[in-house]
């Protein structure tokens, strides 16, 4: 059975692939992917903390209640952003921030 360190060592392994992902890339795309893997990483890290936070053998369940509204936040989240990157890119023709340099059209 996993130990609460595991679940602990794969969601730091996670959220340090998305921030790698955020600083080192140069795609919009890629590092808003990067941006939700550091969100599930964070829902990860809650839940183990859940499950392995229980009293009388039943999981305490605030940490699960509170990945679904960081669910529905990163939901939100994914509307404006891509409405955002769409408008970017058909302003701009490209998804590179090197070429976004300024937010003059």
């Amino acid at each position: 059975m996993a130990s609460l360190n595991d679940y602990l060592l794969v969601s730091g392994l996670l959220f340090a692939i998305g921030l790698a992902g955020v600083v080192l890339r140069r795609n919009i795309i890629v590092m808003y992917m990067c941006l939700e893997l550091m969100l599930s990483a964070a829902n990860l890290t809650l839940v183990a903390f859940s499950r392995f936070n229980g009293k009388n053998g039943l999981p305490d369940y605030d940490g699960q209640m509170l990945v679904f509204f960081v669910i529905t936040v990163a939901a939100a989240e994914v509307a404006v952003g891509l409405a955002i990157i769409v408008a970017l890119f058909r302003a701009r023709q490209t998804i590179h921030t090197d070429d976004l340099n300024s937010m003059r059209g």
